[in-house]
């Protein structure tokens, strides 16, 4: 029988039995109602529950990724915590708001439900249902100017920014969600972006200095994914997605792929990322 860690199953289920009967239903969209159906807020929700069970035998101590043991939770003042408390910038679509609930942190990332983040030190912070910790910068009244999230093996600094810049931030998001509209230049840098994978040569300029370093670090499995696959036939918008990203069906002559993508200000690609299948 299945159950909550065979969503993605389930949600291909769901969107066979819709094409079935003549409904269109995106693969994300599957996978957002899958989760609302098992009592999830949405898809990154009950991701990071299905991750939290997937637990090591229990003659093993709880570790973390790389063999390190697991974090010890120490117990913070509340005045240092809230010296944390407000809203932090990554790039022009996404923030990550940390609020204070007693004495327990709680940290948002743009279009996600808000978890608990526990002490270690003062300063530095760590996640349970995954792998991922924060450290606060402070000034020299204990007030944080900044935070640095490290999660998959990337560094990502936001700076602190005030209530009126996070609220325009998310307004902007929320028109663009009611609207259901790419932002203009997406498609192109989308189809730019895939074509130079599976050449193996993609163009870094065109890309944050914090994509384009994932990207030479997963290059290599990237071009031998995406290049047998063949070129690109067709790129179709598909939705916006959740943190206001766009999501776009690109079908190549051997598969097709859901890629989600966001531009900075400046036209470079802040966020890229890809289903397999569709």
């Amino acid at each position: 029988m299945r159950d909550f860690r065979d969503a993605k199953a389930m949600a291909q289920t769901l969107r066979d039995a819709f094409t079935a009967k003549g409904v269109s239903l995106t693969h994300s969209e599957s996978l957002e109602l899958i989760a609302r159906t098992l009592g999830s807020h949405d898809w990154n929700e009950l991701a990071a529950r299905i991750q939290s069970e997937r637990k090591l035998p229990d003659a093993e101590p709880p570790r973390l990724n790389g063999g390190k043991p697991a974090r010890q939770e120490i117990a913070v003042d509340a005045a240092i915590l809230d010296g944390y408390v407000g809203f932090y910038q990554h790039t022009d679509n996404f923030v990550m708001t940390v609020t204070r609930d007693g004495n327990q942190l709680l940290a948002r990332l743009t279009g996600q439900s808000p978890i608990p983040i526990y002490p270690e030190s003062n300063t530095e912070f760590f996640v349970k249902v995954v792998d991922a910790h924060i450290r606060f910068i402070t000034d020299a009244r204990g007030r944080a100017v900044s935070l640095i999230l490290h999660q998959n093996n990337r560094d990502m600094p936001m700076k602190r920014i005030d209530a009126a810049t996070a609220q325009r931030i998310e307004t902007k998001r929320a028109e663009k969600l009611k609207t259901q509209s790419p932002s203009p230049g997406t498609e192109a840098a989308l189809r730019r972006f895939v074509d130079g994978l599976i050449s193996g040569k993609p163009n870094y300029g065109e890309m944050s200095s914090e994509v384009a370093e994932a990207i030479r670090n997963q290059l290599r499995e990237l071009h031998s994914e995406l290049a047998p696959l063949g070129s690109i036939h067709s790129i179709e918008f598909a939705a916006v997605g959740h943190r206001g990203e766009d999501i776009y069906i690109i079908k190549q002559e051997h598969g097709a792929r859901h890629w989600r993508i966001m531009l900075d200000s400046r036209g470079m690609i802040s966020t890229v990322l890809f289903n397999e299948g569709l």
